[in-house]
């Protein structure tokens, strides 16, 4: 009787944690839809739809489709592009830091789960052409930038890096053809965009910045998954950026390039991550960096200075963040450390597999086999 009752006791705990393990399984059987802490999106086989930062959907759908399989669509020009006809769309990857959805065509999207809910479309060698129907009104500030004002008075921009334009087509949605190893990017703003921001965005398409890393609270954004604290953007392919450790009062970090000229790494840091931003000290290689007084002097130092230059600026207010831009002199690899006056030193490890021992589902695992057990001391007791 005894051996009875243990065995049901076993497969009322099975049960429990198959129950439990049904809404993972449901979602990577459908596979098409990805929630972060900023950013949120689903994915059918012809475009990315309800494109969303911080819950507010930015972006209504976005579809890829090669230029060549175009055609006659582009005679009329670029703006007459008023939809493709896409098919092959996937997600193809999930990571604590984004997702990746890859095309027939040959484009590759991937969106990063970060504050600014940054979004490159690579035409990966080819020519591609991008349409996205925006939540908001669109408006050229040139043949390679379109800034959307949404309603609630947010602004979002689209950018064309490398070889191709961008404009509003006829029915007031974005338009891109993006050639050979060109990229469209798009940054959300969590208010209205700034200069600051037009600095930025520019030194991103000119080439200057190549790479952009934000790092924030893993318990800051709105959706479900919880995010690891750090996003690194690479726009230039030979640059590689890596966090090595990060805590309220530091944050370190490895840039490297193939190509010695210099570049700028922006890094926006959340104000609950990382002390007081206007406190902020940069160290390249150990030693410290001059402090510049505009975005020219940050691009000088990149022109073999002397010195690595870094400014700091507050974000909109609505984003309680800092951006530090640092102007690196020079490369092969470089060491790049920031520090504030933040009280605490302890560094947070982003290495976390998963695999602790105190991780959901430990304790169900841990009677089952306590339950294993006595069954094996009650069949012996048989």
């Amino acid at each position: 009787m005894a051996f009875r009752t243990a065995v049901l006791a076993l497969l009322l705990v099975a049960s429990a944690i198959g129950a439990a393990a049904a809404p993972a399984a449901t979602q990577e059987a459908e596979g098409e839809a990805y929630s972060g802490a900023f950013v949120e999106f689903d994915a059918t086989g012809a475009a990315v739809s309800d494109y969303a930062v911080d819950g507010t959907v930015v972006v209504e759908n976005v579809s890829m489709q090669s230029a060549s399989e175009a055609g006659g669509v582009l005679d009329a020009g670029l703006s007459s592009v008023t939809s493709v006809d896409a098919a092959g769309l996937s997600v193809d990857s999930r990571t604590a830091s984004g997702a990746t959805v890859t095309s027939e065509s040959g484009a590759k999207m991937k969106a990063y789960d970060n504050q600014r809910g940054v979004v490159q479309v690579r035409a990966n060698g080819e020519s591609q052409v991008v349409h996205a129907s925006v939540d908001g009104e669109a408006r050229s500030e040139s043949d390679s930038r379109v800034v959307v004002s949404g309603d609630d008075g947010t602004q979002g921009t689209f950018l064309v890096v490398g070889d191709g334009e961008a404009t509003v087509d006829e029915e007031g949605d974005v338009v891109a053809r993006v050639d050979g190893d060109g990229q469209l990017v798009y940054r959300q703003y969590n208010g209205e965009r700034s200069e600051e921001d037009g600095e930025q965005e520019r030194m991103i398409q000119d080439g200057t910045a190549t790479a952009e890393v934000y790092v924030h609270s893993a318990a800051e954004g709105g959706g479900e998954a919880e995010s690891n604290g750090t996003s690194v953007v690479e726009y230039g392919q030979d640059t590689t950026v890596e966090v090595q450790e990060r805590s309220e009062s530091r944050i370190n970090m490895t840039a490297e390039r193939t190509e010695r000229q210099g570049k700028v790494i922006i890094t926006t840091v959340s104000d609950e991550t990382f002390g007081s931003a206007d406190d902020t000290e940069v160290l390249v290689d150990g030693e410290a960096a001059a402090e510049a007084n505009s975005y020219g002097e940050v691009q000088q130092a990149t022109q073999d200075g002397d010195n690595s230059r870094y400014l700091v600026r507050q974000s909109s207010s609505a984003e309680a963040s800092s951006d530090v831009v640092v102007g690196v002199n020079h490369f092969s690899e470089r060491q790049i450390s920031m520090q504030s006056d933040g009280d605490s030193t302890d560094s947070i490890d982003d290495g976390d597999d998963g695999s602790s021992a105190d991780g959901p589902g430990f304790g169900a695992l841990a009677a089952i086999a306590a339950l294993g057990g006595a069954l094996v001391a009650l069949r012996r007791r048989a």
